[in-house]
């Protein structure tokens, strides 16, 4: 079995760059948006609690929480998580985000499939990503130093790990564009925002929903180079 070559490094490095460019134009985006204030001044907080009374959902808390982009809903304790940056402002990016993260307590109510799958594979990927590329190169080193046996099936346990964080980025794929579409389906319908801030809540969530893109590919890819360390250096 083979080492790490220089086309894994090249492949980290191609990964990281994309990842980088994307994250670095979403916060461009963020910034722009957030600059463009909602006629109507409501605030993400508002937005958030009006999105979730429209569709009927009474038992979701709408909570600030501290960082920037930190936004997120938890399906445990039922609460919509919202940054400093977003409860507070009133502009068409805290709105394109609250409305996102209400999204997601919808898909919940809703018993949207994706969201009960990408939630039932949440305690599998906590415990095995973080081990899942050791175990493939421990299982390689051993492999090297003994022929095919353990390390082998070692190095297969790891692909497994690393196939759960990968389904789980996929997964994520749907869940996210269905939050988001829920979202600018809601502000248009309801006229919560005008055309122009509706433009810019539109840009905010496309280029959100692409770091999630990146991060799919990226773990799809680390997992078929390592797939070919595995199998392709086998006698």
């Amino acid at each position: 079995m083979g080492g790490i070559g220089i086309g894994y490094w090249i492949l980290i490095g191609a990964i990281t760059l994309v990842s980088w460019l994307v994250s670095s134009q979403l916060k461009r985006k963020f910034a722009q948006y957030s600059r463009v204030q909602l006629r109507n001044g409501m605030s993400g907080r508002e937005v958030a609690e009006k999105m979730l009374a429209d569709n009927g959902i009474s038992d979701v808390e709408v909570i600030s929480v501290a960082g920037q982009l930190t936004d997120h809903y938890n399906p445990k304790n039922k609460t919509v998580n919202l940054s400093e940056a977003v409860y507070n402002q009133r502009n068409a990016a805290a709105a394109a985000v609250a409305a996102h993260e209400v999204g997601h307590a919808v898909q919940h109510a809703q018993a949207y499939s994706a969201l009960g799958m990408r939630s039932a594979l949440v305690p599998i990927v906590s415990v095995t990503s973080g081990m899942s590329q050791w175990l493939v190169i421990g299982g390689l080193v051993l492999g090297a130093a003994a022929g095919v046996g353990l390390g082998y099936w070692v190095a297969v346990a790891g692909l497994v790990f690393m196939g759960f964080a990968t389904l789980f980025s996929f997964i994520t794929l749907p869940v996210e564009y269905d939050a988001s579409n829920r979202a600018l389906a809601w502000l248009k319908n309801k006229n919560v925002v005008t055309p122009e801030e509706y433009k810019g809540s539109e840009d905010a969530l496309k280029w959100a929903a692409r770091t999630y893109l990146v991060a799919a590919i990226g773990a799809l890819a680390s997992l078929l180079y390592w797939a070919m360390q595995v199998f392709g250096g086998r006698d």
